[in-house]
């Protein structure tokens, strides 16, 4: 086996290592919400959904990348690729855009009461899943030319100068001018939310430290610092976090794709495609280590979870003796 392939397999065999029990661990945690509570709050419910979809993109791109670079499974047919890649773009656009509308959300929710963005935020809480069904029909939609060009590099298809080597499949455009428009809808469709969410996290830093030095000034004047806002505040913090490490990964994806469709030949290496969705899924791996560290809802029912195998443990002991 080429070494370049076992070096691809272990960076994808991380990613599923890391994203697959993070990202279940997230989900397993708001389920037990849901059972104990009966309901979830907008932002739990958003968090949720994209741990759902990072866990959709580990599974179908970096579990099954880890499979075929050790031959362990062959899953990349015409059939196979078609899916993998369309799941994939379907997914990973998911992503970004639950990822902004976390930001969007949040910056809803620590702006001043009484203004005219509280109502904003109820609709927008209201309405959360006509907002998942939407984000769900457009991007479908838009990752539609997955299964209209990806063929497997197995079969032997003739691909033109236009293709894109994906290492097991390749997409193949049928000219440069299917290949750039599809192209910069694909970059449009990253570039619109993370210049967004990038806005959002700055109003939510400017309105953190106002609140900040509002504190401050109570602080001075003799009273006692309201601690009513302090969640809605330490979620905001870990919404900034997740754009930060949104926008540092997934600007180093669009850029290795805006390079793929200036070169004139895509098809003698896979190396940049490769290193695109390792960089891409990075996000989808490392999002739930935070969202673990940072939320205390769900940090509590994992500890619960953790605490109650032991005594479930000495329990079925004792019945034993």
């Amino acid at each position: 086996m080429p070494s370049n392939v076992n070096v691809r397999g272990m960076l994808f065999l991380s990613l599923t290592v890391v994203g697959v029990p993070g990202n279940m661990a997230v989900i397993v945690a708001f389920l037990l919400l849901v059972l104990q509570e009966s309901w979830l709050l907008a932002a739990d419910a958003i968090v949720l959904h994209l741990s759902c979809t990072n866990l959709l993109v580990v599974l179908v791109r970096c579990l099954m990348e880890t499979l075929a670079s050790f031959h362990l499974a062959n899953v990349f047919g015409d059939v196979g690729c078609k899916a993998v890649i369309f799941i994939y773009r379907t997914s990973r656009a998911l992503s970004i855009w639950l990822t902004f509308l976390l930001s969007a959300y949040q910056c809803l929710s620590i702006a001043p009461p009484g203004s005219k963005w509280a109502s904003v935020r109820i609709l927008v809480a209201q309405n959360l899943p006509i907002v998942f069904l939407f984000l769900w029909v457009l991007h479908t939609s838009t990752s539609a030319g997955a299964i209209l060009f990806s063929v497997s590099s197995k079969n032997g298809t003739a691909v033109t100068t236009s293709a894109v080597n994906l290492e097991f499949c390749y997409v193949n455009f049928p000219s440069d001018i299917i290949k750039e428009v599809y192209g910069a809808i694909q970059v449009s469709r990253d570039v619109v939310p993370m210049a967004l969410m990038t806005l959002t996290s700055l109003i939510i830093l400017v309105l953190l430290y106002k609140h900040s030095q509002h504190l401050k000034g109570l602080r001075g004047a003799g009273h006692a610092g309201s601690g009513t806002c302090g969640s809605k505040q330490r979620a905001a913090k870990v919404v900034v976090v997740l754009v930060t490490i949104y926008v540092v990964l997934y600007g180093v994806d669009n850029g290795l794709w805006v390079y793929t469709l200036t070169v004139r030949h895509t098809m003698s290496s896979s190396l940049i495609s490769d290193l695109r969705v390792f960089f891409a899924s990075l996000y989808a791996a490392l999002s739930p280590l935070v969202i673990i560290a940072s939320n205390r809802k769900v940090n509590s029912r994992l500890r619960c979870v953790a605490q109650e195998k032991p005594l479930l443990g000495k329990t079925a002991h004792l019945r034993s003796i």
